[in-house]
């Protein structure tokens, strides 16, 4: 067994992990990022601006700027929510991912290939990272761990009990080259979401523009749906069914953060492995790379302190900030996804102007707006005569 000892070892280089690495690695840790090569998540690749300013993300990292977004309903109705005074940035994930671990390894932290295996201790109790790669297995001492492998987190599951019945939908993507035609409906700078039973039973489909290329793809999480022969409809329904297929990618996508983040000792979660991932949209990004933010703070603390309790800071933290806006999204998908007919009255409230004032506000600064309690106060009877009927479709 090598006795080189490491202060942090990162599992998984997805945003979160890259994250947590690269701001363990500017305190003056020596971490080590632990990433599978090649993966790649299937992903509609949406970020806030305000990401761009907090984790000092480059605007050259954008592949497009999106400044409106269409919904479509099941009856084929479309609403047009269009950004005012802001966008939604694109990103391709194959190269953004790398960018992120490429930051951290700029700034100190170790890089490495590999799949985690399992954790073992040593004899003073010292956690042992076993992980494989093409030239067998091979194991790493460390003085703590960040889970950051994905909703299947491997860590989590030999780690956190309850971690292995995490909710989740399976979502499919393909990366297709984008039309280039004026005679088709595509607009790269719209984002297309469609809420029919007919493309997913339970979330929705989406249509993403990232300039030469388009994520098309669809969320369910009933087994046994046919995701890639929902996807072909997807296509032939936007007229990208004449595009050329780039890459297609699946993976599933978590609905429901996890109760319990660390092991009470030396370990915690983030990203996509502790569930933090916003219901109802399904987006990821912001809040994977927040978690590992809050995850390396977590593990920052314990260090110096000794004190396992620190680790429970992470996810403290998470939900004060963003609980309550993941417990209303989520009651959202649960009631507004359950029935095209439900489907149907709500593309219709997203036709209203405060809606959409607040949705995108909402989304592009990830704070709840508080400046327009009237909007709130419409918002709120107009739901109201959605759900009691009140309101026709």
């Amino acid at each position: 067994m090598t006795q080189e000892t490491y202060d942090a070892v990162v599992v998984g280089g997805g945003p979160s992990g890259a994250t947590a690495a690269d701001d363990l690695a500017r305190a003056g840790k020596r971490v080590l990022l632990l990433d599978r090569a090649g993966r790649i998540k299937p992903c509609g690749g949406a970020i806030p601006p305000i990401l761009l300013t907090e984790f000092a993300v480059p605007e050259s990292l954008l592949v497009a700027k999106v400044n409106k977004a269409r919904m479509i309903s099941p009856a084929d109705n479309k609403v047009g929510m269009p950004i005012d005074n802001g966008f939604v940035g694109m990103v391709d994930r194959e190269h953004f991912d790398e960018w992120l671990r490429e930051r951290a390894s700029r700034h100190g932290a170790e890089r490495r290939s590999g799949r985690f295996r399992k954790l073992l201790r040593d004899d003073d109790g010292t956690a042992v990272i076993v992980y494989s790669d093409g030239e067998g297995e091979h194991q790493i001492r460390t003085r703590a761990i960040i889970g950051a492998d994905g909703a299947r987190s491997e860590v989590a599951r030999q780690s956190i009990p309850g971690s292995e019945n995490m909710p989740y939908v399976a979502a499919y993507h393909e990366i297709v080259s984008s039309p280039t035609a004026t005679d088709t409906d595509f607009d790269p700078t719209r984002c297309d979401v469609y809420y029919q039973g007919a493309l997913s039973p339970d979330f929705y489909a989406w249509v993403f523009p990232h300039g030469n290329t388009t994520s098309v793809g669809v969320g369910s999480a009933q087994k046994g749906f046919a995701l890639r022969r929902s996807v072909d409809d997807l296509r032939l329904a936007a007229g990208l069914d004449g595009s050329t297929t780039i890459r297609r990618e699946g993976a599933p996508i978590p609905l429901k953060p996890l109760k319990r983040w660390d092991n009470g000792r030396d370990l915690v979660l983030a990203g996509d492995a502790a569930g933090i991932v916003a219901p109802a949209s399904g987006e990821g990004i912001y809040y994977a790379m927040l978690g590992g933010r809050l995850a390396a703070e977590a593990v920052s603390e314990y260090l110096l302190t000794g004190q396992p309790k620190a680790l429970k800071q992470a996810r403290k933290r998470f939900m004060r900030a963003h609980g309550r806006v993941f417990w209303i999204l989520g009651i959202m998908q649960k009631f507004w996804y359950s029935s095209d007919k439900r489907r149907e009255r709500f593309v219709k409230i997203c036709a209203d102007e405060d809606v959409q004032y607040l949705t995108w506000q909402a989304y592009m600064y990830k704070k709840l707006v508080r400046a327009k309690p009237m909007a709130h106060m419409r918002i709120f009877f107009k739901d109201m005569g959605h759900l009691l009927g009140l309101v026709r479709a």
